[in-house]
């Protein structure tokens, strides 16, 4: 236990907004050393350089992996494999002979490195875009086949390759005489007073055609829908190469080559820059909480062991119980600089403005979230106490990818964790005792909508849990709300659109006749459910594509068990481009949200205060940045003169209704001449109230008229 006193400065700070983490002072303070002690490490290891962590973290990709020096024509080419004797470099360019490239030079850490000349008419000895692969010789004699670890693109073998030597991934060295050329500064984002609304997307789904989608047609067709919408983000997933499609890139075999089924390095270039132009920034779904257990075309057994990156596989640490996939080994130094490499990689090669670290849950804690101790209560002993089951060589990583992130990117670098555990601090400054994320993903609150939607009649909903599920979140700490991702969209799950209206979406989705009462339900519970979650469920809000407009089915990539199919791993925005069809409705409010609040601001604000949640009525009400919301979830009662309680005095204007027509509603309120003056008697602990017509399952925001 830790007094007052003897509270150790370099936490002090995430004390003084939490004064309940004091008993754990020394603990926090113990893992804030740890990142400071590697960070220390990293500045000696450069000796007389005495390099910066971004530097060091831009040395390291551009030194490690194969590079082409523009003026001798050479070709370097440097990996770290310690249990390897002797290394070779073969491909297309020296036809697969190992007799003829041999990294010479070996160091005492196990790096290999050596020199391709330039050829007799002074050209590159390995042509551009063509195959290579690195081959360990081992103490016993024995030789491994491996791709560069640090291979900057991986292609998938053509039948007749994969026919005769398998299906594995091909190295290729990328060195293009016309590299992409970025025109557009990284759009401007002040994260202490701009509200960040992500579009979460997946290129490969990116069209309503049967196959995989490019970054061109992305590029082209979903880029403009984005910023349509009034997203100022998209986070893009399956980006790190990975072979097996239907693992939604979650099982990394090439930590910096791009996926090459959406196109090639220059394409993904343009992709990014296009975005900055149109003032959206792009996040990287990274994963560096596990690998894939890939041999042949991964840096798993990398170099003939079980430990080089990952922890040992009789250690009971080197694979994840349920993921069937390796786990780093965060304390090494080899391994943090190959990862802080990776991050660096990927914001100054590509562009990117920020990453969602993937599976932080799985980092943090040594039981990964898993059976009895992934079942967290919020009791600080869970995270704080010596016996708890943190992984403080995780933690200490992620402290200095933020740190890394912020140094390369000082304004508006984002870093998103996805945490469903509630580890406190996680979104604090690294500066005052925080791990230094800037948002967690609110996990709690899309499955709090798919258990009512599940479980629960609607005049059954309890409107306090709504409105504590919704609020409940760590003070200072930001929030990424969100009312599904792409989580509830794979097939097993059903969106909350096809839990709400199922079957009769195919049916009954055409505007050519009445909605029907299913439909009319579903239409109308969408947009609160998205309305509500995105006002008072955080300071950012994130959708998954296709689900602005209520997307119908499941995703389920092509695999052995649908045929290889990809009817289900597109998204139909074909749907939403028919005028006939309802889906628009739900475009066109989702639209009307992200615009709306881009005028008034929710989003990045001091929590709302609920003035009201009414079991009987239904009803909610809340205010936040000088805005009313009023939510009826009421499935039949419509209010004439609902009395709604308001702080600010004045006469309050609708800039946001739900009933629209537009929106598929009834047009059942005047909106420009609705005026709502308010009384000074006290109301539901405000000052004054308004009284207003709230028809059922309807949704309305108010501005005081200045």
């Amino acid at each position: 236990m830790t007094g007052q006193t003897d509270i150790p400065a370099n936490v002090k700070g995430a004390l003084d907004l939490d004064p309940w983490l004091t008993p754990y002072a020394r603990t926090l303070s113990s893992r804030r050393n740890l990142a400071d002690k590697w960070l220390q490490e990293i500045k000696e290891s450069t000796k007389d350089k005495n390099l910066t962590l971004a530097e060091f973290a831009r040395e390291a990709y551009a030194s490690y992996g194969l590079h082409a020096n523009k003026v001798t024509r050479e070709i370097t080419y440097r990996e770290w494999a310690p249990n390897a004797k002797r290394a070779f470099l073969v491909g297309d360019f020296n036809s697969w002979d190992e007799t003829k490239n041999e990294l010479i030079e070996r160091d005492a850490y196990g790096v290999f490195s050596g020199v391709i000349p330039p050829t007799a008419t002074n050209d590159y000895a390995i042509p551009h875009d063509s195959r290579v692969k690195v081959v360990f010789e081992l103490e016993d004699g024995s030789r491994i086949y491996r791709l560069p670890a640090w291979i900057t693109r991986a292609t998938q073998p053509d039948k007749e390759t994969a026919a005769q030597w398998g299906p594995s991934y091909e190295a290729r060295f990328w060195n293009p005489e016309n590299v992409y050329k970025f025109k557009h500064k990284r759009p401007s984002f002040n994260p202490d007073q701009e509200s960040l609304k992500i579009y979460e997307a997946h290129v490969g789904i990116s069209t309503p055609e049967e196959k995989v989608g490019s970054y061109k047609e992305f590029t082209a067709n979903i880029l403009p829908r984005i910023k349509e919408l009034g997203y100022n983000a998209v986070q893009l997933m399956a980006i790190m190469e990975h072979a097996y499609y239907a693992s939604f890139g979650y099982q990394v075999t090439n930590f910096f080559a791009a996926s090459s089924r959406f196109g090639n390095p220059e394409e993904l270039k343009e992709l990014i820059d296009t975005a900055h132009g149109m003032g959206i920034m792009v996040f990287l779904d990274v994963v560096h909480s596990h690998a894939s257990k890939n041999v042949t075309d991964g840096i798993n057994m990398f170099d003939g062991s079980d430990h080089q990156y990952f922890h040992s596989l009789t250690s009971g640490r080197g694979e994840h119980p349920l993921w069937d996939s390796r786990l780093f080994n965060y304390g090494s130094f080899e391994v943090k600089r190959f990862l802080l490499a990776n991050l660096a990689f990927y914001i100054d090669f590509y562009g990117f403005d920020g990453f969602r670290f993937d599976g932080v849950t799985s980092m943090l804690y040594l039981h990964h979230g898993v059976g009895e101790g992934g079942a967290f209560s919020g009791n600080y002993d869970e995270y704080l106490s010596e016996f708890s089951a943190v992984d403080e060589e995780a933690v200490a990583y992620l402290m200095l990818a933020n740190d890394l992130l912020h140094e390369l990117l000082p304004k508006g670098g984002t870093a998103i964790a996805e945490d469903v555990s509630g580890y406190p601090t996680l979104c604090l400054p690294r500066s005052i005792g925080g791990v230094g994320f800037d948002y967690r993903l609110g996990m709690a609150l899309p499955d709090m909508w798919i258990k009512l939607l599940k479980e629960k009649k609607d005049e059954d909903w309890d409107m306090g849990q709504i409105t504590h599920t919704l609020s409940n979140r760590r003070y200072r700490e930001k929030v990424v709300a969100y009312a599904e991702s792409h989580d509830q969209a794979l097939v097993g799950d059903k969106t909350l659109a096809f839990w709400l209206m199922d079957a009769a979406m195919y049916t009954d989705m055409t505007t050519l006749k009445p909605a029907t009462l299913v439909v009319d339900r579903g239409i109308a519970l969408h947009k609160l459910i998205r309305l509500i979650t995105h006002s008072l469920g955080g300071e950012s809000y994130l959708n998954f594509e296709g689900n602005e407009f209520g997307h119908p089915e499941w995703l389920d990539f092509p695999n052995a068990n649908n045929g290889d199919s990809y009817r289900y791993a597109r998204r139909q925005f074909n749907l939403v481009d028919d005028k006939l069809l309802r889906y628009k409705h739900l475009n066109d409010f989702d639209k009307a949200i992200q615009h709306t609040e881009g005028k008034y601001k929710w989003l990045n604000t001091p929590p709302a205060y609920v003035s009201l949640k009414h079991e009987t009525d239904k009803m909610i009400v809340f205010e936040r940045n000088g805005l009313l919301f009023i939510f009826n979830f009421h499935p039949t009662e419509s209010y004439s003169e609902y009395r709604v309680g308001v702080e600010e005095p004045g006469c309050y204007r609708i800039v946001l209704n739900s009933d629209k027509k537009d929106f598929g509603g009834y047009d059942r309120i005047d909106d420009k001449n609705s005026e709502f003056f308010t009384t000074p008697l006290e109301w539901n602990n405000r000052k004054n109230y308004i009284q207003v017509y709230i028809p059922s399952r309807v949704a309305l925001v108010l501005t005081k008229q200045e």
